[in-house]
């Protein structure tokens, strides 16, 4: 029996020992693993946000030592700010290009959600073709809707004039905007609108009150697509507008380039204020995106 006992325990031993190693080998692996994926994170990182550092290392820098040779911080100073805000009249391009995002975020969502009911809830001849056709516009470049879309501002009247170019990023905010829109008023289930009516609701009552609410999440999505359309657009504005004093940021970041020499500091101050507004705004949103998001899960 002592015998029998001694080998047991030792063959115990022996697999704890086994067990103890194999997890030392398994705890080396996944130390491994999670140190690889470390690497690869911070390298993914680092390629993706240097771009920002090197704006602001230069935005903030004086103009001796801003551009490509100021990888890091020299002489911190706000020369760059004002100057771009003062001499170079970029307040009154980003009023421009507020006032601009402001007329297509509004024109844009109230269209889209309106044309997304209308397609998603309404059967009516040629709904497809008009689908399909919504599709197809957002496939044609904008290099191709330049001089059309010129000549019809230019006969409305409303060249160099901030509600013209609002009109025409709505136009090609329209596209995505509707099918995106029409996802999420699809995805609302008919029964919770029939509900609403066996209640007595008229139909603006269940619009507002049922429909709004659980596509309210889209709208958000929508917004911020109109907004960084209109806020990040060249080609157009720079047609449209001629004259200096209606130019929008994407236009007007344009005259810190010179012929011979570009002013860096300028540029990177101009970029860096240029950002700003839409991350400003997305953080202002995405409360609403999330909220709506958890809303329409519970309603639904």
């Amino acid at each position: 029996m002592g015998t029998t006992a001694h080998v047991s325990a030792a063959t115990d031993r022996d697999w704890e020992e086994r067990v103890r190693r194999a997890r030392r080998r398994g705890g080396a692996v996944r130390s491994g693993r999670l140190l690889a994926k470390g690497a690869a994170v911070g390298a993914l990182l680092l390629f993706t946000l240097f771009p920002v550092y090197f704006m602001l290392t230069s935005a903030f820098s004086d103009r001796s030592t801003s551009g490509t040779g100021a990888l890091l911080p020299t002489a911190p100073t706000l020369d760059n700010f004002a100057y771009v805000l003062t001499e170079g009249n970029f307040d009154t391009y980003m009023a421009n290009s507020l006032a601009v995002a402001c007329i297509t975020v509004v024109g844009a969502c109230v269209l889209s959600l309106l044309a997304a009911v209308a397609v998603a809830r309404f059967r009516f001849r040629f709904r497809t073709a008009v689908l399909v056709m919504i599709l197809i516009v957002q496939m044609v470049p904008l290099e191709a809707l330049v001089i059309p879309l010129f000549l019809q501002v230019r006969d409305l009247q409303m060249l160099n004039t901030l509600l013209g170019l609002g009109i025409v990023y709505v136009a090609l905010s329209l596209p995505l905007a509707v099918w995106m829109m029409r996802g999420f008023v699809a995805a609302v289930p008919v029964e919770v609108e029939e509900a609403a009516y066996i209640d007595g609701a008229s139909w603006l009552q269940m619009f507002w009150r049922v429909l709004f609410p659980l596509v309210a999440p889209g709208l958000v999505a929508t917004a911020i697509f109109s907004f960084i359309v209109a806020w990040n657009e060249f080609v157009l504005a720079l047609t449209f507008m001629t004259q200096s004093e209606n130019y929008t940021v994407a236009v007007g970041l344009r005259q810190f380039f010179g012929q011979y020499a570009n002013e860096w500091g300028h540029v990177m101050a101009a970029s860096t204020l240029i950002t700003l507004p839409v991350m400003v705004f997305f953080i202002l949103v995405q409360r609403f995106l999330v909220s709506g998001l958890v809303q329409g899960a519970v309603k639904g």
